[in-house]
């Protein structure tokens, strides 16, 4: 799969995209356009690998359930200026697909905030919107369930979703954006490094 694709591909959906070879760049990048706001982050192991919120932190207010009290801060999330994230597959076709379970990072990438970030690794890329579809449930929601230590099928095997009943299922909703929303500038940083789950 190639970036060049996805890129232009995206680029044609109407969202802004910078292209990274690693992680560090990415970080780096982000730590220098983000200054003096208030910043959200969804769950997302991208994120924590790129120390992001350690970053960010210093000359910003962030906010991140996954560091401070989980309900509140995913509430005060919702009301930043700057939202980050990542996704759990990526078409080349230019589809985002994320899936989550309490709906903070959906929700908070489809209203409310004047710029959402998507940090999205090689790894998430998939050649179709079909192929995108099954990587966020098949591999990521699995990975996700068990990194949390959720007893459910997919968690236990890691090999697909079982689309089970569980109180424990992390997967309750998914959002594919195939354009970034009306009134929301929206940036994708393609990073050419194997990134979160």
């Amino acid at each position: 799969m190639s970036f060049e694709a996805v890129k232009r591909n995206l680029e044609a959906r109407g969202f802004s995209v910078r292209v990274f070879a690693a992680g560090a760049e990415a970080a780096a990048y982000l730590d220098g356009v983000i200054d003096g706001k208030t910043v959200g982050f969804g769950g997302s192991a991208t994120l924590d690998a790129l120390g992001l919120y350690e970053r960010l932190e210093k000359h910003n207010t962030v906010i991140w359930h996954w560091k401070q009290e989980a309900a509140s801060a995913r509430r005060a999330a919702m009301q930043t200026d700057i939202y980050l994230t990542s996704a759990n597959a990526l078409a080349e076709t230019g589809e985002i697909v994320n899936i989550d379970g309490a709906g903070n990072r959906v929700s908070a990438t489809l209203f409310g905030h004047e710029k959402v970030y998507f940090v999205i690794g090689r790894n998430k890329l998939a050649a179709t919107y079909d192929d995108a579809v099954r990587r966020a449930r098949n591999v990521a929601a699995p990975r996700r369930a068990r990194q949390l230590g959720k007893k459910t099928p997919c968690a236990v095997k890691l090999d697909r979703c079982y689309d089970c009943k569980s109180p424990d299922r992390v997967c309750r909703a998914l959002v594919t954006l195939w354009g970034p929303m009306m009134g929301m500038d929206a940036e994708v940083i393609l990073v050419d490094e194997d990134l979160g789950l």
